[in-house]
């Protein structure tokens, strides 16, 4: 009875982990959105802009990855 309440107690923990990862689809998608916008806006500062726009989407995609790594770190771990 108290491995299965650790094994659900791991499961949650792991779900509410991997809504990180969700939300590092909704960053990237704010940061290219913006990107987007600025670049329609002045379409000649958008060259020079470009890398910061990958190193945005780069920090955002990392931490979605971190969560992912929790999440699996919740679910596998030995107890």
């Amino acid at each position: 009875m108290e491995g299965d309440i650790a094994q659900m107690g791991q499961f949650i923990g792991a779900g509410l982990a991997a809504i990180g990862s969700g939300a590092a689809a909704i960053g990237v998608g704010h940061v290219a959105g913006n990107f987007l916008a600025g670049a329609l806006r002045n379409p000649s500062a958008a060259a020079s802009q470009t890398a910061t726009l990958f190193i945005g989407i780069a920090f955002a995609e990392a931490l979605g990855i971190f969560s992912f790594l929790v999440a699996l770190l919740l679910m596998f771990a030995v107890s």
